[in-house]
């Protein structure tokens, strides 16, 4: 992702931020099938890679006095980022930067893996704005593939091997005895962590199981750090690509305690098939630039105080009572932002911060549905409202 800032901002505000566009990717077209590719394949040599910035997630302030110390002031980090698809699979490699190597224990229950995602903005009836990056909207889903680095781990694995589902010392079994048993067990053994998840909304996120989404994702650690690769169908139950793929990327740092939503993630990005018209209207979502005025945007959240429920920089006090912002400006397209502004309650997360105080709640019951507690600011001018979005995408922390 190209910087967004040519103007940085500080404690005062350029008079004018002027933003780039983020990066659209292309996918190469090849002859050869790229489903299950891997990262060594010689069929990268005809990709172009393409960087993206993958901010820091903040919006929730964790209950873990431990990793929030770990994660304190983390900063955005780059990701080199190359698509090809074959006209039936698109396959995406992702390599970023990581100094250890932090593999998921099978017998452990205190250990983080680092891992990576790539999320898909799922098929709709008729044409929507993108989803809500992570989880996904009403009415507009993601699907979500999640890879860890993982150890062996034996069972499930859907065989009912009951048999070899003890504990070696629990068996009556020595010497070589012993030794074919855990040959048997290393063979059943699981030593993948691949996940496919397809979600519409805070909460909804849901494991595909009945095989009716293929995919193939595979993670290397190498001297430089992470490769991750992805394959699936441009098109099956829960995608229908045109000529335009959205994708989010996300990765996580096991040495940081990263899970859930402790991970540095990016905007939605644009992900044009070779050979294929592109689709103008994702295109210009996924890029659409800011065309207010920032420094007038800062001014504009003062006066409607919206730091009484947002923490807005980094340098602002934790705020309980709505998300931070503080990196908002990184993984959230313009479309959203405005959104955000203008319809509050059309992505509404399901639950309270329970951190904040019990009179306080994020949404309240309006017949039968979630409205958000946050102010309709529909009432400002245009000329505001694109003001604010500026302001609001230029918060994001530096790249290390």
């Amino acid at each position: 992702m190209k910087k967004l800032l040519t103007t940085i901002l500080s404690l005062g505000v350029a008079a004018s931020a002027a933003l780039a566009a983020d990066t659209t990717i292309n996918a190469v077209k090849v002859s050869d099938s790229v489903a299950g590719i891997t990262a060594d394949s010689a069929l990268w040599s005809k990709a172009k890679f393409s960087t993206v910035t993958l901010y820091p997630q903040t919006a929730i302030h964790m209950n873990d006095k431990k990793a929030n110390a770990l994660n304190e002031g983390n900063k955005a980090k780059n990701a080199q980022v190359a698509a090809l698809h074959d006209g039936k699979n698109i396959a995406l490699l992702v390599k970023w930067a990581d100094g250890t190597k932090d593999v998921q224990g099978a017998l452990s229950t205190n250990t983080y893996s680092d891992g990576f995602a790539i999320q898909f903005a799922g098929a709709t009836k008729k044409a929507q704005p993108l989803p809500y990056i992570g989880m996904g909207s009403d009415g507009r889903p993601v699907v979500v593939h999640l890879q860890k680095a993982t150890a062996s781990v034996y069972e499930p694995n859907g065989n009912k091997d009951v048999e070899t589902q003890i504990n070696r010392n629990q068996t009556n079994l020595f010497g070589k005895d012993l030794a074919d048993y855990d040959a048997k067990v290393a063979a059943l053994a699981k030593t993948d962590y691949a996940r496919t998840f397809v979600g519409e909304g805070f909460r909804s996120l849901t494991e595909i199981k009945d095989g009716s989404s293929k995919s193939a994702s595979a993670m290397v650690y190498g001297a430089n750090g992470w490769s991750g690769t992805l394959s699936r169908p441009l098109k099956d139950e829960y995608l229908n690509s045109t000529g335009t793929v959205p994708v989010s990327i996300a990765v996580w740092d096991g040495s940081k305690m990263g899970r859930n939503g402790l991970k540095n993630l990016s905007s939605w990005l644009a992900v044009n098939l070779e050979g294929m018209k592109p689709d103008a209207k994702v295109v210009a979502e996924a890029t659409e630039t800011a065309k207010g005025n920032a420094a007038k945007g800062k001014e504009a959240v003062a006066a409607n105080g919206c730091a009484g429920c947002h923490q807005i920089e980094a340098t602002d006090a934790p705020s309980f009572m709505g998300p931070s912002l503080q990196n908002v400006g990184g993984y959230a397209t313009v479309a959203y932002l405005r959104e955000s502004v203008l319809k509050p309650s059309a992505v509404v997360v399901p639950g309270y911060n329970r951190n904040a105080h019990s009179n306080t709640p994020w949404y309240n019951i309006e017949k039968g549905k979630r409205v958000s507690a946050m102010t309709d600011f529909s009432f400002l001018d245009k000329k505001t409202v694109e003001d604010i979005v500026a302001y609001l995408k230029t918060l994001k922390a530096e790249v290390e």
